[in-house]
């Protein structure tokens, strides 16, 4: 292990850490950007208390020295079931994170879901990440999807791996503390948020070495600068995906094709029944719709629906190794975690999203073997206990 790596390993063993040190570090306004949820922000709580409900029986008299949490997804070997996943306007948490975030995810070859809001395009991170580079697509519906079409036909040429439409933004919602922040479209520094800034140091270094990011995968369509690509971004993205165009863009994308934001088993059968190969369970990190469920207490349904035929992900609320573990064991494939990674950016800065990356690795490997399974496939074998667990009968 790389004796920074390692270093950063002891002094910062909990995402609760990364935590306490990115409150400073990071301007109010990204930090609350980051930290903040849909209405009276009761889905991010939620989400951690449903994966903390969950409970795994282990199995002792098994010897675990070889435990191994390395998968296969779609076709290629990752170290790991985790992913990272996307998070819009990313460069404005912290500066360079898309980059960040590509080489972190290559250099330990788990996947990185790249988001068509991302400040960097599709091509600089395929390049960064060849590997391992997934890309999350919304819907921009003007002149018939031409550019929601486009922005596939890209990820497509320069290599992502896997193609993940996403459903559950079918509006734009209310989240209280950008607007008390004055946090918008197009992103204006106000003098507040100039003094936040001077504040946290870090954060003004960092920005001050890459510049105030752009929505760089829109500009192609919205022409050159900042302010120019938020206004089309404000005017463009959004209103959802329908099933008749899902189905369109399946025909288009040769590749494995998920659709991100499923929280109901029939709308998992819908999506399979299309052709769609993967089902990330999501309720977009409590950031969309605060009277939404856990994704964690949908999932044993969506994979008992759809879990023979499609590969089922899970996100929201994933921030230690012993979560993945509780997925896994309850049907998932792998996870995606987003606020976890970026409060290591904003707690370590540019070695973050790797340090979480080994954390998280790492502490999979020990909930295995603290468990009785040696692989990945193994824990679903395992008994649970699971109060939160929607059931859907016929």
């Amino acid at each position: 292990m790389d004796p920074t790596l390692a270093q950063l390993r002891r002094q910062y063993p909990m995402v609760s850490d990364l935590e306490r040190r990115a409150r400073w570090r990071m301007p109010r306004f990204a930090f609350e950007f980051l930290q903040g949820g849909a209405g009276d922000e009761t889905g991010m709580p939620r989400n951690r208390a449903a994966l903390q409900s969950v409970q795994v029986v282990p199995r002792y008299g098994v010897s675990v020295g070889a435990a191994s949490p390395e998968t296969e997804l779609f076709g290629h070997r990752y170290a790991a079931p985790i992913g990272i996943a996307p998070i819009g306007f990313d460069g404005i948490m912290w500066p360079g994170a898309t980059r960040l975030f590509a080489q972190a995810a290559q250099a330990r070859n788990i996947p990185y879901m790249v988001g068509t809001l991302a400040t960097e395009t599709i091509e600089t991170v395929c390049a960064l990440a060849p590997d391992v580079t997934w890309f999350q697509l919304y819907p921009l519906a003007a002149d018939d999807h031409r550019v929601t079409f486009d922005l596939a036909a890209r990820a497509d040429a320069a290599g992502a791996k896997v193609l993940a439409a996403t459903l559950d933004v079918p509006a734009r919602t209310k989240r209280p503390r950008d607007m008390r922040n004055g946090f918008g479209m197009p992103f204006k520094l106000t003098a507040g948020m100039l003094w936040q800034a001077g504040i946290a140091w870090p954060w003004a270094l960092a920005i001050a070495k890459r510049g105030i990011p752009t929505f760089a995968n829109i500009e192609r369509y919205s022409g050159p600068g900042r302010d120019v690509s938020a206004r089309y971004v404000g005017q463009h993205v959004g209103g959802g995906f329908d099933w008749e165009v899902l189905a369109r863009l399946r025909d288009r994308w040769k590749g494995p094709m998920m659709v991100k934001g499923i929280l109901h088993p029939k709308d998992a059968e819908k999506a399979v029944s299309l052709g769609i190969d993967g089902i990330v369970v999501s309720n977009h990190g409590g950031r969309q719709f605060d009277a939404s469920p856990a994704s964690v207490d949908m999932l044993p349904a969506i994979a008992a629906a759809v879990g023979s035929r499609a590969t089922v992900m899970l996100d929201s609320g994933v921030t230690a190794g012993v979560d993945v573990l509780r997925a896994l064991a309850l049907g998932a494939k792998g996870v995606f975690a987003g606020r976890a990674f970026m409060l290591g950016l904003g707690g370590i800065g540019d070695l973050g999203a790797q340090h979480m990356a080994g954390a998280l690795i790492e502490e999979l490997t020990l909930a295995m073997a603290q468990s009785g399974v040696t692989t990945t496939d193994q824990i679903a074998t395992l008994a649970t206990h699971h109060p939160g667990a929607w059931r859907f009968d016929a």
